[in-house]
This record gives structure tokens, C-alpha cells and sequence, in this order.
């Protein structure tokens, strides 16, 4: 099948397969005219990686998961080290905005929001603010 049926299948836009075999994370085989040939094990793997990019992984993280996924004498504790790495940066990334949030929502209480130029969002960004 050509990249366009391959991106209805896999629910990537075609250009997102396009850069994943870029960058080598898949490798459709070429008919005879040049055209990728995409096969429902390619589907597989795009899905695959869809719901990888979903999650949030890396692709550095997918091409690893990837690569676990096709090894069947892989380890299942491989795959959760990866996985409880990536859920440990996902709770410094939940902090950080949580801290941001907070500094947001601290700056917008202090704004009075009227026609005075002072503002100490703005203040805050250019470092004079308190």
C-alpha cells in the first residue's frame, strides 16, 4: 500500500512516516517504480509508534521500546525501566508546571488589569519585577 493508505491506517499523517523512515524507526520496502510499499506489519509498527508519541516517549525512547518490541528474548524489565523513566519525567514535568501555574497565577492576582501601565506579568518577564 503507498504512504497515503498507510497514514489512513495508521492514523499518522504521511509526513509523520515519512521523517519516521527518515530517521530510520521504519523501513517500507520500494516497489519497482521507487514508491514505498507498505506492508500491514509496517501499519503495526506505525500504530505502534503512534500510541508511543502518545504517550509521550521520546523518539529516541521509541526507537528503543521499538526495538524491545521486535526482540521476543527481550526482557520485560527492560521495558518498564524505560516506561518508569519516562513516568519519572513526567512528574518533574507536572511539577514544573505546577510551579508555573502558580507564579502565573500569583502575577495575574497582582496585575490590577486597568488602564495603568505598570504590570508585574510584564515586570516578572524582564527580571525587575518582586
Amino acid at each position: 500500500m503507498n504512504v497515503s493508505d498507510a497514514a489512513r491506517r495508521s492514523g499518522l499523517p504521511a509526513k509523520t512516516i515519512r521523517y519516521y523512515e527518515e530517521i530510520g524507526l521504519i523501513a517500507p520496502q520500494r516497489a519497482g517504480n521507487g514508491y514505498r510499499a507498505y506492508t500491514s506489519d509496517d501499519i503495526h509498527r506505525l500504530a505502534f509508534l503512534r500510541r508511543a508519541r502518545g504517550l509521550d516517549f521520546s523518539i529516541d525512547e521509541c526507537r528503543q521500546l521499538m526495538a524491545l518490541y521486535q526482540d521476543r528474548e527481550r526482557a520485560s524489565h527492560d521495558v518498564r525501566e524505560i516506561a518508569l523513566a519516562h513516568v519519572a519525567a513526567i512528574e518533574e514535568k507536572v511539577r514544573e508546571l505546577q510551579q508555573m501555574k502558580a507564579t502565573l497565577n500569583r502575577l495575574v492576582k497582582a496585575c490590577h488589569g486597568d488602564d495603568r501601565p505598570d504590570c508585574p506579568i510584564l515586570e516578572e518577564m524582564a527580571g525587575v519585577g518582586g
